[in-house]
């Protein structure tokens, strides 16, 4: 009786979701690739059709995931080792793919030290349980990936120890600055690289003239933390981000293998201090099992082939691809947020037409994600394309073809 009661209430719950148009739609499985052939780039099948779908809502912007290197580490790896690690990692579960995977993206992003996670959601958890105390003050961007507000919350920061500026406005953030209450020791500066809804950036180095007069006046440091999960790897030159971009880093930066790298798992890159102290006292690190060896195997050639000559390749077909897809929109007078990364939004500004919108395009093979609030703040209700470099001129032209139907 008592689960009927609670799936009763969890019912209305779910029912209130959809009214208020939050609910999210049924998953789609997808049960086949079909490579790259001719003149298209790859295609998927899912579940119940066999229409071949092109993919323009994949965070693999480098698409890697199929790469033979990566394949064939992530294979020796797990015939080696297993494919579980059988115990946390202070617990014997720590094998040498997850040190040499640490070592190579903290050379990567130069910094001193790294420390992977299941993911970049858990690493920032994790970021936040072990740099907050009482005498900390927080302030973040308005379009901080959700991860980030979750950070603060499952850290117990205080209401009155946390300022929202508006987004990428520094002036707001100054007066954040100058408010901080003077019992305060630590004070955080956290924000997204690249906003993930939007395909903009964070701009570090004005960020960090900002913070220049302010670095001395609290006893424990003010702190500077990225997360580009959407940037590296896929933005700048030789895929540093938007640290790289910016020509300014920030003291520490959140990523992830999940989205350019093609694999899966997430990093902190930071100073010794900082990781080891995410090491003793994030529960997100301590208590729960590690990447499996083969992603770290697979991962651990990812950061190799970006940080090589195929990488910058990689990266500049990907950038000639996103200049031909804005061409194209502004050829056919379709607004976008202005922006140089593989997110690319359209804007719609109406919830009904967007997703009447995502089903159209649909029914013609394409895969996007429509946003709504309050995902995006309403009146900003897209879609969100991603071009990713396996996407072929051919591709991008099909797609522009088809958004120049629905939206004429």
């Amino acid at each position: 009786m008592s689960m009927e009661m609670l799936d009763a209430g969890l019912r209305r719950d779910i029912a209130l979701l959809k009214k208020e148009g939050r609910s999210k739609a049924p998953e789609r499985v997808i049960v086949d690739y079909l490579p790259p052939a001719g003149t298209r780039g790859p295609r998927y099948k899912l579940e119940g059709s066999n229409q071949a779908f092109i993919r323009m809502n994949s965070n693999s912007y480098l698409s890697l995931s199929h790469h033979p290197k990566m394949l064939a580490a992530a294979d020796e790896a797990t015939h080696r080792f297993g494919v579980g690690p059988g115990a946390v990692r202070f617990i014997d579960g720590t094998f040498q793919h997850h040190v040499r995977l640490e070592s190579s993206i903290a050379a990567f992003m130069g910094r001193p030290a790294a420390k992977i996670f299941n993911s970049a959601y858990t690493a920032n958890l994790g970021l936040a349980l072990a740099i907050q105390n009482r005498d900390t003050f927080w302030i973040g961007d308005q379009f901080n990936h959700n991860c980030i507000i979750r950070a603060m919350r499952i850290a117990n920061v205080p209401r009155q120890n946390k300022a929202i500026y508006k987004h990428n406005d520094l002036d707001e953030l100054a007066r954040h600055l100058d408010s901080v209450p003077d019992e305060i020791k630590r004070v955080i500066v956290i924000f997204d690289g690249v906003f993930s809804m939007r395909g903009d950036r964070a701009p570090i180095h004005r960020i960090n003239e900002v913070l220049s007069p302010h670095r001395d006046r609290w006893s424990e440091g003010l702190i500077t933390v990225v997360d580009d999960s959407h940037g590296i790897g896929a933005y700048g030159d030789t895929g540093r981000g938007t640290e790289e971009i910016c020509g300014a880093q920030a003291d520490v930066v959140v990523g992830t293998f999940g989205k350019a790298f093609g694999v899966n798992g997430g990093f902190i890159a930071a100073s010794d201090a900082i990781v080891e102290a995410v090491r003793q006292k994030a529960d997100t690190y301590i208590y729960t099992n590690p990447l499996s060896v083969a992603d770290c195997a697979a991962a651990v050639q990812a950061v190799e082939i970006v940080d090589s000559v195929e990488g910058r390749a990689l990266l500049r077909g990907l950038h000639e691809r996103i200049g031909q897809f804005r061409a194209g929109l502004n050829s056919l007078g379709i607004e976008s947020i202005p922006g140089d990364h593989p997110v690319v939004p359209v804007m719609v500004r109406n919830t009904q037409r967007c997703q009447k919108l995502v089903g159209e395009l649909f029914d013609r093979g394409v895969l996007v994600v429509g946003l709504a609030a309050p995902v995006v703040p309403a009146g900003d209700e897209c879609m969100r394309f991603q071009i990713n470099a396996a996407h072929t001129q051919a591709d991008v032209a099909f797609v522009l073809d088809v958004l120049g139907e629905l939206m004429s």
